[in-house]
């Protein structure tokens, strides 16, 4: 679809404000028209997506810099800041990630829509939670949640300081604008919030949804709070006395609002920790920050491997299986590739196999290069390794769910394909994955059965079993047996 441009009929005022008007394409209109009409409480989520969104700008300019560190002159620090004012009504989120040049404000923001966008419009209407926008790739646009306009001022190294803005009512206008003093390189989103959303700049609300969705975000989050702190005042008093006038000092406390920037979030990667010292609901709180999740996984499996290979890792199980589990267009899996504690990437095609795409959480390898490119990690010994133990550890995961019969109904309901498929395509486990297999039983209504436990059930002596294939159970309860 081409980008459409609202031509100004003064072609010389247009250039001389250095201002471009767009149209939102008609997949993001649709969006912005759902998101803002909604009735939705949970709106914070708003805040958990640019949080999100500037990690993600993070990661890519440290990534960068690991190869060509003079990317990070410019801005030196990484940081995500969040800065509410109450004077103006806005919520200001700042980071020195990679920043966006003109092109990306265009192509990433409002015209070219990204296929999750329709997809999450489709979602919405057959009523799928709106917590699950940052799944589709448009968290973005949340901010209309509680938003009356959004701006956004950016910097990216190879292009000039941009203004983006728009009210969501169907276009958004782009602007050149001068440098800004303390904006070297990055991103920051003015949120104006709608006057029933104030709440979203109370000190201890942003506290709690800081800490609820962001914790274990990777860089510092600090929010500009205000502290009352006391100033000592030099005052002269003059005392007359009969014989000489006296004049003395006195020292007053006058009490002045200060305001200081608090880091929010616990910088430590929950994977370096001992999994003793880690408690469940830490782990859910991990697993929603790095998916996106609104609910705890089904399964959970931390561990270490040391010796032909070091590395960390943790890996979940969602409860409901995505989407678009099976969309050759996505991205191929959900693992967080980190080097050394350095982000690298989170899709690498050779971490785990596509049958396993449903699985998601982190690696961190303390052997691989951090410079190491998507075609050299296809040829790498130790992604080879760190693969087969991925899928040991999942295998082992799936058996640990399965020893509650309710919770591998919801995961077999959800990913029994996945299992077919590790049957079909992994010879080397093909026997622990067919263990895995469930079957409907003429003796069970209702309950799925292993093979195991059909074996156990046969008459002593029993060499032959009969599997029959049908579509829908009705079919099969119809058949005679002899």
């Amino acid at each position: 679809v081409q980008i459409l441009k609202l031509m100004n009929s003064n072609i010389n005022n247009q250039t001389k404000d250095n201002e471009e008007i767009f149209f939102f394409q008609t997949e993001v209109n649709q969006l912005l028209s759902l998101i803002v009409n909604t009735f939705y409480k949970k709106k914070e989520i708003f805040l958990r997506e640019l949080i999100s969104n500037s990690s993600d700008a993070l990661d890519k300019v440290r990534y960068q810099s690991i190869s060509n560190p003079s990317i990070l002159k410019s801005e030196p620090d990484l940081y995500i800041h969040v800065i509410p004012s109450k004077a103006n009504n806005t919520l200001t989120v700042a980071d020195s990630g990679i920043g966006m040049t003109k092109s990306d404000l265009i192509n990433n923001i409002g015209t070219i829509a990204r296929s999750g966008t329709k997809r999450f419009v489709e979602a919405l209407k057959q009523g799928s939670d709106l917590s699950l926008i940052g799944q589709f790739g448009v968290g973005f646009y949340a901010t209309y949640l509680v938003s009356e306009k959004v701006i956004i001022y950016t910097k990216h190294n190879n292009d000039d300081y941009y203004m983006w803005e728009s009210l969501a009512g169907g276009s958004f206008r782009i602007k050149k604008i001068p440098p800004i003093k303390d904006l070297k390189r990055g991103t920051r989103v003015v949120v104006h919030l709608k006057d029933d959303q104030l709440e979203f700049l109370e000190e201890t609300r942003l506290k709690e949804i800081i800490k609820k969705h962001s914790e274990f975000i990777s860089y510092p989050i600090a929010l500009e709070v205000e502290k009352i702190v006391g100033k000592e005042l030099n005052t002269t008093a003059e005392k007359q006395s009969d014989e000489q006038k006296v004049s003395s000092e006195q020292t007053k406390t006058a009490k002045v609002v200060k305001k200081e920037l608090q880091v929010i979030n616990n910088q430590k990667p929950i994977w370096m920790k001992r999994q003793q010292d880690i408690r469940d609901e830490e782990y859910t709180a991990f697993y929603k920050s790095i998916t996106n999740d609104w609910e705890s996984p089904l399964g959970k499996k931390h561990f270490s491997v040391e010796g032909q290979v070091d590395f960390k890792a943790i890996l979940f199980v969602p409860r409901r299986a995505p989407y678009d589990l099976f969309d050759t267009r996505k991205k191929m899996n959900n693992i967080r590739l980190y080097v050394r504690r350095v982000f690298i990437m989170d899709n690498c095609q050779d971490l785990i196999p596509e049958y396993l795409n449903f699985i998601k959480g982190i690696v961190d390898s303390e052997d691989l290069p951090l410079n190491i490119s998507r075609e050299t990690l296809q040829q790498n010994r130790i992604l080879n390794v760190i693969k087969k133990n991925l899928i040991k550890r999942s295998i082992e995961m799936f058996f640990e769910i399965a020893s509650d019969k309710d919770d591998y109904v919801k995961f077999y309901e959800a990913f029994s394909k996945n299992i077919k498929l590790g049957v079909h395509e992994d010879s080397q486990n093909r026997s622990k994955f067919a263990e895995l297999l469930r079957f409907r039983s003429s003796m069970f209504n209702e309950e799925i059965v292993s093979f195991r436990d059909y074996i156990k059930r046969c008459k002593e002596g029993q060499k032959k079993y009969l599997l029959y294939h049908r579509r829908k159970r009705k079919s099969f309860e119809r058949i005679t047996f002899h």
